[in-house]
C-alpha cells in the first residue's frame, strides 16, 4: 500500500513537457552533447557555453540580409526581458559575417534594446551545428545538452511557446 501511494504521489507531481504547436520547433528525442561551444562576443572576446551551466540557454543564429530575421528578432528581444524566465540567457550569434557596426545598425533599425550582438567563430559553430539556413534558434538545458531547436523564425512572445519553455526554466 506505501508503494502505491508513493507511486501515485510521483505520476500526480511530475512534469510533463508538453510541446507547443509550433510547426518548426524541432524537440530532441535524446539530448545532443557538443564539445567546446564558443562564440566571440562584440569586443571579439571568447563567450563559451560551458559557462552558462546551470542555466537555459538559447542561442539564436540570424544575419542582417535575413528577411524573417528581422521579424523575430523584436520577440526575441520581448523573451530576454521575460519576468517568468529569470534562467534563460540568448544569444543571438551573427553569421552572416556582418561587421559590429552594420549588426548594431540592424538591431537599432528594429528597436533591439534588451540584446547582445554575438559573433561566429569564424562560421564554426554554423558548421558545428549542421545549420540550413537562418533563423534557426537552439535551446539548451541547464547541464549545456541541445533538447531543441527552431528552424525558421517564430514568434518567441507566443503563449503556447512561453508556457513550453518556462518548464525548462
Amino acid at each position: 500500500m506505501r508503494f502505491l501511494i508513493i507511486f501515485i504521489f510521483l505520476i500526480a507531481n511530475a512534469k510533463a513537457v508538453e510541446p507547443p504547436k509550433i510547426k518548426n520547433l524541432v524537440i530532441n528525442k535524446e539530448y545532443k552533447v557538443y564539445e567546446d561551444i564558443s562564440f566571440l562576443d562584440s569586443n571579439r572576446k571568447i563567450t563559451n557555453l560551458a559557462d552558462y551551466k546551470g542555466k537555459l540557454v538559447l542561442i539564436n543564429f540570424w544575419a542582417t540580409w535575413c528577411a524573417p530575421c528581422k521579424e523575430e528578432m523584436p520577440s526575441l528581444d520581448a523573451l530576454k526581458i521575460n519576468p517568468n524566465l529569470k534562467d534563460l540567457v540568448i544569444f543571438p550569434v551573427n553569421i552572416g559575417k556582418d561587421n559590429l557596426r552594420k549588426s548594431r545598425i540592424f538591431f537599432e533599425d528594429l528597436g533591439i534594446k534588451n540584446l547582445d550582438i554575438y559573433f561566429d567563430n569564424p562560421m564554426t559553430l554554423a558548421k558545428k551545428f549542421n545549420l540550413r539556413g537562418v533563423p534557426t534558434t537552439i535551446l539548451f538545458n541547464k547541464e549545456n545538452k541541445e533538447f531543441a531547436r527552431v528552424i525558421g523564425s517564430i514568434d518567441f512572445t507566443d503563449e503556447n511557446f512561453l508556457n513550453w519553455i518556462k518548464q525548462y526554466n
